[in-house]
């Protein structure tokens, strides 16, 4: 009895996440397609002058490379402004150092001092805005790696008044370790996945982190980076106001590395379950939702639940199934879309990434708390958070 109910839920979730490939898929042919139409658009566009607004915080691993990535820009005009809690944080010395070797870029590097927010970056960026020389923010975090082009690509869609806010995808860069390269695949695949399906289904109403670009005006439409005081998803929470706002968030076809720092199972499992526990008070009917999209836990079940009630033909076919769907998923859209070599290679570390990922998904409905950038924080309705305690 058990088996058969078992068995019905694993050929219902097989379905579910087949259809969600399905829209993943439509959901790249898009971006294919607005990348040709972006490429056209750029010929002969606009190079307004452009403010880089970098927050930093400790020793990321390949720091230097990364910050250097922005000053090697193919862009005639733009400035580069770090913001740091403390004088001594050693990320400052790195940008002081990488600075000098290009002194034709304008650079600032600005001590904010302990951020009296609940969210530390927002602090900074609402800081170096206001520090600010130029009328377009490229906000960026410090584990990101760019190529060249990448300002031109970004800022070219903000010349459009309509367009407010212009984000972008990207592949993760494992550092090192099997945990990190679960948290890089992670990103490659499934996070590319829901916001191609996204973009699909309703256009992009929220932003993402390692890069955001706004104009001014918008921002200020949207209220400005203290109405993100108070919000852990800080990227969510920009793009899904200045969308409010009546502006447009494109998504650009520029994609960008993110560096991932080689950590343990136990480091991977707090940061990973940080954003699933924002994501689920954030987005809570899509977070519930987000269930139907994973395979491999579906596979596993229809498998074991096909042999103990005497169906093993229908058990074996569910598994793969499942396995093809995450197989074809780190293909079309890791390597299809993001390049991810990794995607290519190995695309059955995926199928542990989705395994991984339904697990990260129970789990967040067992925490509200967490640590972050040296404070203890509490999750609340609406994606807020409210810090607890200073751990130092």
């Amino acid at each position: 009895m058990f088996s058969w109910f078992f068995l019905i839920v694993a050929v219902g979730g097989s379905c579910t996440s087949g259809a969600f490939l399905a829209l993943a898929l439509l959901g790249a042919l898009k971006f294919h397609r607005a990348r040709q139409a972006a490429n056209r658009e750029r010929q002969g566009a606009g190079r307004p002058p452009v403010s880089v607004l970098k927050p930093l915080h400790g020793l990321d691993p390949r720091l230097r490379e990364n910050l250097e990535s922005f000053y090697r820009q193919d862009y005639p005009n733009y400035e580069i402004l770090f913001a740091v809690d403390t004088a001594d944080d050693p990320a400052a010395s790195v940008a002081r150092e990488v600075s000098r070797q290009y002194p034709q870029i304008p650079t600032r590097i600005l001590v904010t001092g302990e951020a009296p927010w609940p969210n530390p970056p927002a602090w900074c960026f609402s800081a170096m805005a206001e520090a600010a020389s130029n009328d377009i923010f490229v906000t960026s975090d410090s584990d990101v790696f760019v190529n060249p082009s990448y300002l031109r690509e970004i800022v070219s869609p903000l010349l459009d008044r309509k367009v407010g806010m212009v984000t972008c995808v990207y592949r993760g860069h494992n550092a090192g370790g099997f945990w990190s390269g679960m948290d890089a695949i992670g990103m490659s695949v499934e996070m590319t996945a829901g916001v191609l399906t996204a973009n699909l289904l309703e256009g992009m109403k929220f932003g993402l982190g390692p890069t955001i670009a706004v104009r001014r005006d918008s921002l200020a439409a949207a209220g400005g980076y203290a109405t993100l005081a108070d919000y852990f998803a800080n990227d969510f929470m920009i793009g899904n106001l200045i969308a409010k706002a009546g502006y447009e968030v494109r998504l650009s076809d520029h994609i960008i590395d993110h560096v991932v720092a080689p950590m343990s199972f136990l480091q991977m499992w707090r940061r990973q379950i940080r954003w699933a526990a924002s994501t689920r008070f954030s987005r809570p009917k899509g977070h519930f939702g987000s269930v139907l999209t994973f395979s491999v836990p579906y596979g596993i079940l229809g498998l074991i639940a096909g042999l103990l009630s005497g169906h093993a033909t229908l058990g074996v076919a569910v598994f793969t199934l499942c396995v093809l769907n995450r197989v074809t998923e780190s293909l079309a859209i890791g390597w299809g879309v993001v390049r991810d070599p990794v995607c290519r290679r190995s695309p059955w570390l995926y199928l542990v990434r989705d395994l991984l990922g339904f697990a990260l998904w129970l789990g967040s409905y067992f925490t509200r708390r967490s640590l972050w950038r040296g404070g203890q924080y509490t999750l609340v309705k609406g994606g807020k958070i409210i810090r607890t305690a200073v751990t130092g």
